[in-house]
């Protein structure tokens, strides 16, 4: 192992940082001042699914690095054989080196949680939106990281007997020279390659708000199936039309950068597919939940009242609920102001839409521009005509999608009053979960419609079928004064229409501070395990590099040999290892990109400085890393030059 530190470096490294990180979220996961605070369900639950995440990325992780040692010590292996050792001895001795390396990086990890623990927790605390929490580590989160990893590697290390493939000396001697006469391609599939990604970058750039959802998943694998083509077949064929310029390809060095770089693409196609899937699956994470995270700064918008009130047709509990809300905010000096307004539920008799409700609410405009004022807002619509209706907007993230779909008509009542819908409200004046879910998740959410004043009373009037409930709003100066408010009549702030009670409720205190938490502790989950994949695919690639060291090292002595200089040489290598590092990230940033143009058309709000941030700050760690590995892999490959 000592002489081989070279290679196991990358890999003992990531390990240990893939533990600390494991380490560091199972200190969340334990912290006892985090169940003390509203919204630690929902962190629990994100917290959780990212140990698991994590989990199952490293047993992969560690997998193809113990595989890829494997391969590059065949040799070693092979002089062993020779002089003497079995096989069960080989296999032994591989198994200890695993358990070794194991318990190496397992110490490490903790020992570096425990180092930066504060450090995590404060920034932690931080995305989270809850006050910095105190040191603490428990016991259940040290068992939980030593015996996840032990048990990890115990497995891995057990199958280390499939690993090791052939032991037959010839073919473990010529394991490290072995190389295919010429790179070989198909036209059609690398003609593929191009037809599948232009297709996936074309259907993800013209996506619209109701289209993005049905077209994620094609998407997704044209995509993969495209990028793997790309590595095995159109790569090769791409350095072949190089080859057929000859005026440039036997220019200076670019004869020998070109013949291995076709070697070094057909041999590290699948690496350079796998580098690729994970930093784009990285990029798309943390760029999607950065842009999330936003959508807490417009919270305001899709709650105008600081605490909404549906009482139900029998009305039974109203008058006890309002008075326990009003007490509450009283006792807490929070100033505040009520509006009424009446919800008339009528019967659909027939809709345009494809499944249309049963029963509509529907409210007057002069309510609806009651409620927009007693919450601050203008009111730029203007009333609808008597056979029109504007659509009541449950929320402005479906904004988007109510404004693409097709204008609907309804005939409700025992009339048969018709109504078209001529648009959608600006703003939001009843918040979300306080009326039936109209509408779908393809077409937009909705709340109601809101009608002309006379066409209310008429429907209310002359429909003995017609039902109506009272919506009350607090309007109070602060949102964070109601936070907590009635928590024994809500669930994490709001009790939803549809959940049979006789009442439906909504608290925005609460419900902002359950929604800061929950995309803060997605955004940090995005972050830490976005950081381990970004840094297992830059060990991938330092693996592959270091594996093929001593045919690199052959290969250029014999050219320094024949007159190439050092500087030439540099500059060679230097162009060679920047296309293998940067091509799969350059791929991947490419296919980011794309999902983020798909996600701008689903979200109202703009993500453009996410995902620039987001693409710029890892392409950064890149180029540092890629001259940090350039200089280290040039002052092993010249150890050997004159």
């Amino acid at each position: 192992m000592l002489r081989n530190k070279r290679t196991y470096a990358a890999y003992f490294l990531s390990s240990a940082f893939s533990v600390m990180v494991f380490f560091v979220c199972a200190l969340f996961l334990f912290h006892p001042d985090l169940k003390a605070q509203v919204a630690w369900n929902s962190a629990l639950l994100v917290l959780a699914q990212a140990e698991v995440i994590m989990f199952l990325f490293c047993f992969l992780f560690v997998l193809y690095s113990v595989g890829s040692f494997l391969r590059s010590r065949k040799r070693e292996f092979g002089i062993l054989l020779m002089h003497g050792m079995t096989v069960r001895q080989l296999r032994k001795m591989v198994f200890m080196e695993n358990m070794l390396v194991a318990a190496g990086s397992l110490g490490t990890g903790i020992l570096a949680g425990l180092l930066t623990a504060k450090l995590f927790l404060l920034a932690g605390s931080n995305l989270l939106g809850i006050n910095p929490l105190s040191f603490h580590v428990s016991l259940y989160s040290l068992l939980l990281t030593i015996l996840s990893f032990l048990m990890l590697f115990l497995v891995i290390s057990l199958c280390t007997t499939m690993l090791l493939g052939s032991t037959r000396l010839i073919d473990l001697f010529q394991s490290g020279i072995k190389r295919d006469v010429k790179p070989k391609f198909s036209k059609v599939l690398a003609l593929l390659a191009g037809v599948l990604l232009l297709v996936s970058y074309a259907l993800a750039a013209t996506a619209t708000a109701s289209t993005v959802k049905v077209r994620m998943l094609p998407v997704t694998a044209m995509t993969i199936v495209g990028t793997y083509l790309f590595f095995t077949q159109a790569s090769v064929a791409l350095l072949g039309l190089m080859k057929k310029n000859l005026a440039r390809y036997w220019k200076k060095s670019n004869l020998v950068l070109v013949s291995n770089l076709a070697y070094r693409m057909k041999d590290n196609a699948r690496m350079f597919f796998l580098v690729t899937i994970i930093t784009t699956i990285t990029f798309c994470a943390v760029g999607v939940f950065a842009s999330i995270n936003r959508l807490s700064g417009d919270f305001a918008l899709d709650h105008p009242a600081q605490i909404g009130y549906v009482s139900k047709e029998d009305g039974s509990l109203e008058k006890k609920h309002l008075e326990e809300i009003s007490g509450e905010l009283t006792a807490r000096g929070a100033s505040y102001r009520t509006e009424k307004i009446d919800l008339v539920y009528v019967r659909v008799l027939s809709s345009s839409l494809a499944s249309g409700p049963e029963w509509l609410p529907v409210i007057s405009f002069s309510d609806y521009s009651r409620a927009l004022s007693a919450a601050g807002y203008s009111v730029s619509e203007q009333s609808p005509a008597e056979d029109e209706a504007l659509v009541l907007m449950s929320s402005h993230r479906e904004k988007l999608l109510l404004q693409e779909r097709k204008p609907a008509s309804y005939r409700l009542g025992e009339g048969g009053l018709l109504l078209h819908e001529i648009g959608i409200t600006g703003r939001v004046s009843i918040a979300d979960h306080l009326t039936p879910e109209l509408g779908n998740q393809r077409e937009g959410v909705f709340s109601g419609l809101v009608v002309n004043d006379a066409v209310k009373e008429r429907l209310r009037m002359d429909d003995d079928s017609s039902k109506v409930e009272r919506y009350t709003a607090y309007y109070t100066d602060s949102m964070e004064s109601t936070e907590g408010i009635a928590s024994r009549l809500t669930e994490n702030g709001r009790m939803d229409y549809e959940r049979g009670k006789p009442y439906a409720m909504t608290v925005s205190g609460t419900l902002f501070e359950v929604q800061r938490t929950t995309f803060g502790a997605l955004l940090f989950f995005a972050l830490l395990v976005g950081t381990v994949f970004f840094i297992a695919a830059g060990s991938f690639l330092y693996f592959r590099l270091y594996s093929d060291l001593d045919y690199d090292r052959r290969q250029y002595l014999a050219l320094t040999k024949i007159g190439m200089t050092r500087k030439e040489m540099e500059k060679m290598v230097s162009r060679q290892l920047g296309l293998l590092f940067f091509l799969p990230v350059g791929v991947a940033m490419v296919h980011s990109l794309f999902a983020f143009i798909a996600l701008q058309r689903y979200v109202y709000i703009s993500i453009a400085w996410e995902a620039a941030a987001i693409l710029a700050s890892f392409c950064l760690v890149q180029v540092i890393y890629f001259w940090f590995i350039r200089a280290r892999y040039l002052r092993n490959l010249q150890k050997v030059h004159p």
